[in-house]
């Protein structure tokens, strides 16, 4: 049974900032042709290969990861990950004409399922999980500064400002072959997922994305804030971002939520406090 859709309201923005001669980012979002049963599916790609290259890349990644994510009925975290493996055959096979290393994009997409949240990713885009007024980072950088930071080399409030902080390591269509990350999580009312580019991140904390997108306002008056405080300080690389702002879940989802709650107490109140401190993960 299909969960019952959450009520949402999303919006995108994207801009080519003031240096860049063209906007390689490309934002997709779900249309009427969407099967309710597979959800809301939306994406950003942040092309590379210069010009026409970049945003040739990044606008075909996302309409292939759409077409096959939308064409099966597998599960949905499956098909995420399928969908970005197709995509990066895609370019990988269009980039093979233009020479190594000529054409490559970053993606980001999310679903929304019910109450269920999935996410795919490969590259340095982004995408937060803002609840309670503040910014959870949903993905890792496939950068070679972001893997000094998961090395614990680095420390995360020095990634903006690393000289190796746009050397991606990762991302659709450089190689034959691409492992995506694909993650899963409960969302609940007024959550706010925000996708962007690095265009964007790079010059905004997370603290200060947090900050704007949990202001209450529209989701096209966020999108807009967003990106004219990235362009605002300074940023030097085009700025895309997609908000989306879960208003409600459904009844049942939340009486599932209070029914694992009620199961946790009673395992606590079997088990004693000698297994407390195992258990404070548990969700």
């Amino acid at each position: 049974m299909t969960p019952p859709a959450p009520h949402i309201d999303f919006a995108c923005r994207s801009e080519a900032g003031p240096v860049r001669e063209e906007n390689q980012d490309s934002i997709r979002l779900p249309d009427q042709d969407c099967s309710p049963e597979r959800g809301l599916l939306y994406g950003l790609a942040d092309g590379m290969g210069g010009l026409a290259n970049g945003k040739l890349a990044s606008s075909m990644a996302l309409d292939t990861l759409f077409e096959a994510f939308y064409g099966t009925g597998s599960p949905i975290p499956k098909s995420m990950g399928q969908g970005i493996e197709q995509a990066n055959l895609k370019v990988y096979n269009a980039a093979q004409g233009l020479g190594p290393g000529r054409m490559g994009t970053t993606l980001t997409a999310v679903n929304v399922l019910g109450p269920n949240l999935c996410v795919a990713h490969v590259g340095d885009s982004r995408a937060y999980l803002l609840r309670d007024g503040r910014a959870r980072l949903l993905t890792n950088d496939h950068t070679a500064v972001g893997e000094l930071v998961r090395m614990k080399l680095v420390s995360p409030d020095k990634v903006r400002t690393h000289a190796q902080r746009s050397v991606l390591n990762r991302a659709v269509g450089l190689g034959l072959f691409v492992r995506p990350d694909v993650t899963s999580l409960r969302l609940e009312g007024d959550d706010r997922i925000i996708l962007c580019s690095d265009g964007l991140w790079s010059v905004l904390e997370d603290e200060e994305i947090g900050a704007i997108a949990s202001a209450d306002a529209s989701v096209d008056e966020l999108c807009a804030n967003l990106v004219a405080a990235a362009l605002d300080r300074g940023s030097d690389d085009n700025v895309s971002t997609i908000v989306i702002r879960v208003r409600s879940v459904s009844q049942r989802a939340k009486a599932e939520k209070k029914r694992r709650a009620g199961f946790l107490s009673a395992f606590l109140t079997r088990t004693g406090p000698t297994q407390t401190s195992l258990l404070r993960g548990f969700h």
